[in-house]
């Protein structure tokens, strides 16, 4: 193999197994030394005492999950709480649910937005409307377990400079290959992500699905941006680059719907992609400062994450014209087969598992019986990751400056 071949499939083949080791290190060490010892989840902390807090709960068209969600919101183990659930301009029954369940709960108030204007605009319309400095952010999907709300308040008001904190999603779909195989990314890639990261630095993003806040941390920095599309990535970057702290609770669960189908995945990881883009693109500038130095170990992450995925593209690029035209020996890839290194790379993904089993097995009962499924883990999730990110690149540099993002009706599943 060539030099310039071998440098190409050296990065290619090294950075996914370093990475793996990188968030098995972190997820390990934040287990053993934060959470082995800890409390159960059913026993959380004791607090001096309970401040008010209100959990927000945004809707476009949740007339399929809006009774389910504000049932589990309402049945918190916290004595002082409200919910204000956002109705951004529904076009079906969500608004006519919203005020039968408001007349017959005494804590849940309504806010009714006359059109669609994005999650980020029903936030801030929820956060300005709130009676409490804590807030808890949840989708209208999403299911709370009964003492979410008090391990975020616990963490919220334990310092004053803890601007947010993120909570551990859990799937709730699981009928369908790709839904088994969400199991296993949501405990052995996005969890131990977060105990990484919050190991050696800062988080890359709070979980958008349950999130916990510090309002006067959001005034400072102005709330959630209408025109970025995933609003959690933004939101976290900016805190954390005005030296607020974001910390992990995984004991604050929350169960929700994902997609099912490819169509599905497919749009859902875009955009998030598209989201990352964004931000980098948004915060470059402030990032060469000393002050935001924190931050460069996950720029540096997030940009090895796109430079792999560009080579990734250009390997199979050079493989693909290789079969039909006469290609330099120095760039002529033979084939892109796996042959040993994928053989290694399986074996590092299913190590990587069989950590996470360690960590969740608290949290989830049986979910080692997706352990199986896992072995298709290494071609769904790279190869995702790798187009995703490849288109959107260019979606971001020719996406409109300003342009609001606003509520598109996603794939929540097969149930």
């Amino acid at each position: 193999m060539t030099p310039i071949l071998a440098l190409l499939f050296g990065f290619a083949f090294f950075y996914p197994i370093v990475m793996s080791f990188f968030w098995m290190s972190g997820g390990l060490y934040y287990y053993f030394r934060r959470e082995r010892q800890s409390r159960a989840r059913t026993d959380p902390p004791p607090m001096a005492h309970f401040p008010t807090a209100t959990i927000l709960v945004p809707c476009y068209n949740e007339a399929d999950n809006v009774d389910e969600t504000l049932a589990a919101a309402l049945a918190q183990r916290y004595p002082d709480f409200e919910v204000i659930a956002i109705d951004d301009g529904s076009s079906d029954d969500t608004a006519a649910r919203l005020d039968r369940l408001a007349s017959q709960h005494a804590r849940l108030r309504v806010i009714h937005l006359d059109r669609n204007l994005g999650k980020a605009n029903a936030l801030r319309m929820g956060a300005l409307a709130a009676r409490s400095e804590y807030l808890l952010c949840i989708d209208g999907d999403a299911l709370l377990d009964e003492y979410a709300l008090h391990w975020m308040v616990w963490h919220l008001a334990s310092g004053p400079r803890v601007g947010a904190v993120t909570g551990n999603p859990r799937i709730r779909n699981r009928s369908t290959l790709l839904g088994r195989l969400q199991v296993g990314e949501f405990s052995s890639i996005i969890g131990m992500i977060k105990r990484a990261q919050r190991v050696y630095g800062r988080l890359f993003t709070v979980s958008g699905v349950i999130s916990g806040f510090r309002r006067t941390a959001l005034h400072r920095i102005g709330y959630w941006s209408e025109d970025m599309v995933t609003e959690d990535i933004d939101i976290s970057w900016r805190l954390q680059m005005d030296h607020w702290d974001i910390r992990y609770e995984p004991n604050a669960l929350c169960f929700i719907l994902m997609p099912e189908t490819l169509r599905g995945l497919w749009t859902q990881r875009l955009r998030w992609a598209q989201g990352g883009m964004e931000v980098l693109l948004r915060h470059t500038g402030d990032l060469f400062h000393w002050r935001g130095r924190r931050m460069w170990p996950v720029v540096a992450e997030y940009m090895l994450s796109v430079a792999w995925a560009y080579t990734m593209l250009l390997i199979l690029a050079l493989w693909l014209l290789g079969k039909f035209v006469p290609m330099p020996e120095a760039l002529y890839v033979r084939t892109i087969l796996p042959a040993w290194h994928g053989m290694i790379l399986a074996l590092v993904c299913l190590l990587q598992f069989a950590s996470s089993l360690i960590i969740d097995r608290r949290y989830e009962t049986g979910v080692g019986r997706n352990y199986y499924w896992m072995i298709w883990y290494p071609m769904a999730y790279w190869m995702l990751n790798l187009f995703t990110t490849v288109v959107a690149l260019p979606k971001t540099l020719l996406k409109r400056s300003g342009k609001r993002a606003v509520w598109t009706s996603s794939d929540r599943g097969i149930r």
